[in-house]
């Protein structure tokens, strides 16, 4: 069989001699994923291949990638959730680097099990507390995180685009700009927000200025009007402090906060506010969730607000309330 293009790349043949993660890196750039998922995938692919002594991908196929995955389930007890993304990353490096015919669907690995532990919530005051414990860009994001039941991820990679404030709406999206659902913004912190985004604003218009204001956009939508870029409505509403190089343009652009430092802004924040619990920010969404559910909200509501692909992962919710005690049936003497 005739070697195509992308495999004397990563082969190493003569002129066209590139490391494998290297030219990994560099088609994930092309297609305009974010830096997170590029070190996301770079990663997997790095264990994946430690994992077979150092085989190249090129000599593996899926007896390999069954066994690195079964192993991930076995011996490092990961979630499916985790074992899927490392799937993810193996079939991108098949089908879109080495530009192999691979099928995730015959892919027949140990399946990673479901934790059962329930997920930490607090109470509304106690989240009160915590936030009222943060300042600037950091509570706004706890807000949304509770307000909204946002993931860590949704909430700072948030685009301008994405507030609604004539319907009170969080729209979140995928990679490819499509809404994926929709959510509450909170009215009390509209005018918050507003004004958190007249000074990213004037931040915006300096960095354009400066030839530094270009975002990541969408493959797709930069293949239509590259200008897009610049546009205010795809700015990130929580922009990074300091400037970028993009490695696939080396144009200088500015990405969204990263996501460790409200990580570490909510566990501060959980200390001084007196919280001897392990707070993180799916905390702030999983009590979201419980708090609707006390109020009465039904279960396939919040499913569509939390965007579960399953109502089996919402029902986590129930089981929390009844371990807990809350909402138990009474006899109507009880009344």
């Amino acid at each position: 069989m005739q070697e195509n293009e992308s495999q004397k790349k990563v082969m190493g043949h003569g002129k066209t001699k590139k490391k494998l993660l290297e030219y990994v890196r560099e088609v994930m750039q092309f297609k305009h994923y974010s830096k997170r998922t590029v070190d996301v995938y770079v990663g997997w692919i790095q264990k994946y291949i430690l994992f077979h002594n150092k085989r190249h991908p090129l000599e593996m196929g899926t007896k390999e990638v069954e066994q690195f995955l079964s192993s991930l389930a076995k011996e490092e007890n990961v979630s499916p959730s985790t074992q899927k993304q490392a799937l993810n990353a193996l079939a991108f490096l098949h089908r879109q680097v080495l530009k192999q015919d691979f099928d995730s669907k015959e892919i027949h690995a140990a399946e990673a099990l479901k934790k059962r532990k329930l997920p930490l919530v607090l109470n509304k005051k106690a989240i009160k507390h915590i936030i009222v414990c943060m300042s600037g860009k950091n509570q706004l994001m706890a807000k949304l995180l509770y307000g909204g039941g946002l993931r860590l991820m949704e909430c700072v990679t948030l685009r301008v685009r994405d507030l609604d404030f004539a319907q009170k709406k969080i729209h979140v999206r995928d990679e490819n700009g499509e809404v994926l659902r929709s959510t509450f913004l909170p009215e009390p912190m509209s005018q918050q927000l507003m004004e958190h985004l007249e000074k990213i604003r004037v931040k915006h218009t300096k960095d354009l200025e400066n030839k530094s204001g270009t975002v990541p956009i969408p493959e797709a939508i930069f293949k239509q009007n590259p200008e897009k870029e610049k546009d205010w409505d795809w700015k990130f509403v929580f922009p990074a402090e300091k400037i970028s190089v993009d490695p696939s343009t080396g144009n200088n652009q500015r990405l969204h906060v990263h996501e460790s430092s409200l990580q570490k802004a909510i566990r501060k924040a959980s200390q001084k506010a007196g919280v001897q619990k392990m707070v993180s920010p799916q905390t702030f969404r999983h009590s979201f969730a419980i708090h609707l559910l006390m109020e009465g909200t039904d279960l396939r509501t919040i499913k569509e607000l939390l965007g579960h692909k399953d109502l089996s992962t919402t029902l986590v919710y129930a089981h929390i309330l009844k371990e807990q005690g809350v909402g138990s049936p009474q006899s109507p003497l009880d009344f």
